[in-house]
C-alpha cells in the first residue's frame, strides 16, 4: 500500500491565503487590521526562530505583528505589567507568551493574566474550559486545531473513528481529545503510566503522538491503514535532522496517511495562530467569523 502524506506545509499555505483575503475584508470594514504581539524571554535560538516564523506568517496575511524580546531574568511583576498594558491596548488583537517560561515565573499566573479574548494560544483557563464543555466559539489551542484542520482537509472520517492520543498535555493531548470527542470520535488518551501501549495503539484508526521520544511507535504498533499524526520534533544531535515519536520510515507502507517531519503539524500550528488572531479581532469587534473558515 502506498502511504500518502498529510502535507501540513501545503495545507497551511492555503489557509494563510484565505486569511489574507479575510484581513483585507476586515480592513475595508473597520479601517484596521489584526495585530499579534509575541512576548519572548531569553535568547533560545529555537524559540526565537519559531516566533519569527509566527510573525512572518501574520505579516504575510497583511496583519501587524510585534515581538517583545525580554531578558531571561525579567521579573514576573514586569511581565505581568506588560501583559496588562497589552490587554488594555485596543490596537493589540492577540497576545502570545512563548513557553516554556523561566523557573522564577509562574506560568499559570502569566497565562491566566492574558485577556481570554486576546489569548490566541488558547491556553487561558476560560478558553480551555469552554472547549472542554464543547463550546468552540472561543479561542482554541493552535496545535490541536491545526491537526483537526489537517484531517478535515484530507477528508479523514472522524465520526465513529477510534482515536488514540499519546500525551495528555494541556497544549496538545487534552484539547485535541475534546475536539475529536466533539466530532463523534471514540478517544483513548495514553500517557507515561499507560500499560501495554502497543496493544492500545494497534486499535487506533487515528493515532496521534506528542511525547518527544524517538521511535516510540514502530510499524508493529499501528493498525493497517491507520492515520498517523506525529506532533513531536526531536533534533538529532549528530545530523541535525528532525525526527518524531514514530518510526515513519517503517510505518510508511502500512499507514494510509501520515504527517511528514518536518512539514506536518508545525506549519499548521503557525497557520492556526494567525487564524486565531483573525478570530480574536472579530470577537473583539463584534464581527462574525463563521464564513472565514477558521
Amino acid at each position: 500500500m502506498v502511504t500518502k502524506l498529510l502535507d501540513g506545509k501545503k495545507t497551511a499555505a492555503k489557509f494563510l491565503e484565505k486569511f489574507k483575503v479575510n484581513v483585507e475584508v476586515l480592513k475595508k470594514k473597520t479601517g484596521r487590521v489584526p495585530k499579534l504581539c509575541v512576548i519572548l524571554l531569553g535568547d533560545d535560538p529555537a524559540s526565537l526562530l519559531y516566533d519569527r516564523k509566527k510573525m512572518q506568517a501574520a505579516s504575510q496575511t497583511g496583519m501587524e505583528s510585534r515581538l517583545f524580546h525580554l531578558p531571561i531574568d525579567t521579573p514576573e511583576a514586569k511581565l505581568l505589567t506588560l501583559i496588562e498594558k497589552l490587554n488594555k491596548d485596543k490596537n493589540t488583537t492577540g497576545i502570545l507568551v512563548q513557553l516554556p517560561l523561566p523557573k522564577h515565573i509562574d506560568g499559570m499566573k502569566i497565562l491566566g493574566a492574558i485577556d481570554p479574548a486576546k489569548d490566541v494560544d488558547g491556553f487561558h483557563p476560560v478558553n480551555k474550559g469552554r472547549l472542554a464543555i464543547g463550546d468552540e466559539k472561543s479561542l482554541i489551542p493552535c496545535t490541536p486545531l491545526g491537526i483537526l484542520r489537517l484531517l478535515e482537509t484530507y477528508k479523514v472520517k472522524i465520526e465513529g473513528a477510534h482515536a488514540v492520543i499519546i500525551g495528555r498535555s494541556n497544549i496538545v493531548g487534552r484539547p485535541l481529545s475534546s475536539l475529536l470527542l466533539n466530532r463523534g470520535a471514540t478517544v483513548t488518551t495514553c500517557h507515561s503510566k499507560t500499560k501495554k501501549l502497543g496493544k492500545i495503539t494497534r486499535l487506533a484508526d487515528i493515532l496521534v503522538s506528542a511525547v518527544g521520544r524517538e521511535n516510540l511507535i514502530r510499524a508493529k504498533d499501528i493498525k493497517q491503514k491507520a492515520i498517523i499524526v506525529d506532533v513531536a520534533m526531536i533534533r538529532d544531535s549528530k545530523t541535525g535532522k528532525l525526527r518524531g515519536d514514530m518510526d515513519l520510515n517503517n510505518i510508511a507502507g502500512k499507514a494510509r496517511l501520515m504527517t511528514p517531519i518536518p512539514g506536518g503539524v508545525g506549519p499548521m500550528t503557525v497557520a492556526m495562530l494567525v487564524g486565531n488572531t483573525l478570530k480574536a479581532f472579530c470577537i473583539q469587534n463584534g464581527l462574525g467569523y463563521d464564513s472565514f473558515q477558521l
